[in-house]
């Protein structure tokens, strides 16, 4: 799929001009992997986590009215986990070592996440390539709720003083 060879161009583009960057992962806001170019990790793994993080960031921002999504940066003790929005459709997630310029990595994670945003929503490029449109009214990272359902009637109290649904 020629989306896949680009998007997979642009990560070792990525990967050239950041240096210490370990990995990178462009994968659907879903968890489904688009490509990647981390070693030593396991892509489908990675990319379920990262949709499930996407989830919770992105109720987080909406809980506390900071608005759409758009990065989220991980630290630990021997490095960095970075996600980026990459459109409506898409996510980029970039693995460092704990030296890298967190900078850096933002200003490049950014710009690439733009652009594998742009490839992942660009049009179709052969007559038979389709891109599924992205769902305007469920926001990124968001996963279907269901509401619990609430009886049609209310309970009726019975004789014995225990209320029993009708």
């Amino acid at each position: 799929m020629a989306v896949e060879s680009d998007v997979l161009a642009e990560l070792h583009r990525l990967r050239a001009r950041v240096p210490r960057l370990t990995g990178s992962l462009a994968a659907t806001v879903d968890g489904l992997v688009l490509a990647h170019d981390a070693p030593g990790t396991e892509p489908e793994g990675l990319a379920a986590l990262t949709a499930a993080a996407l989830g919770v960031a992105h109720r987080t921002a909406d809980a506390t009215a900071r608005g759409d999504f758009r990065e989220l940066l991980l630290r630990g003790a021997d490095g960095y986990v970075a996600t980026y929005a990459a459109g409506p459709a898409a996510v980029l997630t970039l693995l460092a070592d704990g030296r890298v310029n967190v900078g850096r990595l933002h200003l490049e994670g950014r710009r690439s996440g733009a652009r594998i945003g742009e490839l992942v929503a660009g049009p179709a490029r052969t007559a038979g390539e389709r891109t599924a449109p992205a769902d305007p009214a469920r926001p990124v990272g968001t996963l279907p709720v269901r509401a619990p359902q609430r009886p049609a009637r209310p309970p009726r109290p019975q004789a014995d003083g225990q209320r029993r649904p009708t």
